[in-house]
């Protein structure tokens, strides 16, 4: 194998590497930002459930107007 060949084949190999490196960054980042999407999604459907159980408790505690 020549010289020339070798150091090309080490140059596309340490940018492969470099590409590698920022793409896990990347897919780090964005399983960061579902985690925290998933969180959210939680909290919110939990407060939305709440909110419906509340309403629903409401209803049924009062009485009917006085037209019924």
């Amino acid at each position: 194998m020549s010289e020339d060949r070798l150091i090309d084949i080490e140059t596309k190999l340490a940018h492969l590497d470099q590409a590698m490196h920022e793409l896990n960054a990347v897919v780090t980042r964005h399983q960061e930002s579902l985690t925290r999407l998933e969180r959210l999604f939680t909290a919110l459907t939990e407060q939305v459930a709440q909110m419906h159980e509340s309403r629903g408790r409401d209803a049924g505690d009062s009485e009917p107007p006085p037209h019924y």
